[in-house]
C-alpha cells in the first residue's frame, strides 16, 4: 500500500488540507520516546492505525461502538497486537498520568454541540490529567473561520448551526494548562469542495497562494502540539 494510500486511510476525509497536521506531526515528535498513545472520537480509527504502525500501544476511542466501528477497518492491517478498543467519553477520561501521547482530530466542535463551552474546556483538562509528566497532545481542530464559512456552513452543512467550532483565541486559552504549545492553522478553499477530487483541488490552490497571504482566523483547521 503506497503512502497516499495510507494517509487516506488515516484522515479519511479532506485529505490534503488535515495532512498538514500529519506532517507536523511526523516531524516534531521523537518517536523512539512513545510507548504508548490514546486516540479520542476515533471513529473508524485512523488515526490509531497511524500510530499502531510505528508500533506504538494505542487504545482506539469513541464515545461509543468504538470496537464495532473500527475493528473491521483495522483487520486489513494486522495491528491487531497494537490495538485495544474502549468507550470513552472525553469529558471523563478514566486515566491520570497514563499516556505518553493523546490525539484527536475534529472532536471539540461537535462536544461543544452537544453541551457547550464549558464541556470542551473539560476535553483539555482531562487530556491534561491522563498525560504523563511531558506528554504530548496532538491536535487538530476546526475553526470558526471566516464570515464566507460561517455563512456556507449555515446552509449546505447539516450540522452547520449547531457545530460549535472554535476560534484560535479559544483553543490558546483551552491548552493554557500545558507548558508548552504551538499552533498552525491551513486551509481557506479546500472544505468547499463537494468531493475529495474537488477538495484537493482547492487545497492545492490554498498551498499555492491562500495558505500564504490569507490571516490565520480565515483558516478552517488549526493543529499542533502540546506538552504536558
Amino acid at each position: 500500500m503506497t503512502q497516499k494510500e495510507l494517509t487516506k486511510d488515516f484522515l479519511q476525509w479532506d485529505i490534503k488540507s488535515w495532512s498538514k497536521a500529519l506532517e507536523y506531526w511526523e516531524d516534531n515528535i521523537e518517536w523512539d520516546k512513545i510507548t504508548n498513545a490514546l486516540e479520542l472520537g476515533g471513529q473508524m480509527g485512523g488515526l490509531s492505525l497511524w500510530l499502531a504502525l510505528k508500533g506504538i500501544q494505542t487504545v482506539c476511542s469513541d464515545f461509543k461502538d468504538t470496537k464495532n466501528k473500527a475493528e473491521q477497518f483495522h483487520t486489513q492491517f494486522n495491528i491487531s497486537s497494537f490495538i485495544q478498543y474502549q468507550d470513552i467519553d472525553a469529558t471523563q477520561i478514566p486515566y491520570s498520568n497514563q499516556f505518553d501521547l493523546i490525539v484527536f482530530k475534529s472532536i471539540i466542535g461537535g462536544i461543544g454541540r452537544e453541551v457547550g463551552e464549558d464541556a470542551q474546556h473539560q476535553v483539555f483538562k482531562e487530556i491534561y490529567k491522563a498525560l504523563k509528566p511531558g506528554g504530548k497532545l496532538l491536535f487538530a481542530e476546526n475553526l470558526v473561520a471566516s464570515p464566507i464559512h460561517q455563512q456556507l456552513r449555515k446552509r449546505f452543512v447539516n450540522w452547520g448551526n449547531s457545530w460549535r467550532y472554535l476560534t484560535i483565541e479559544e483553543m490558546k486559552g483551552f491548552l493554557k494548562d500545558f507548558s508548552c504549545f504551538n499552533i498552525k492553522t491551513t486551509g481557506v478553499l479546500g472544505t468547499f469542495g463537494r468531493n475529495e477530487r474537488q477538495r484537493h483541488l482547492l487545497a492545492s490552490i490554498d498551498d499555492l497562494v491562500l495558505n500564504r497571504i490569507c490571516p490565520d482566523n480565515w483558516k478552517y483547521i488549526c493543529y499542533g502540539i502540546a506538552e504536558k
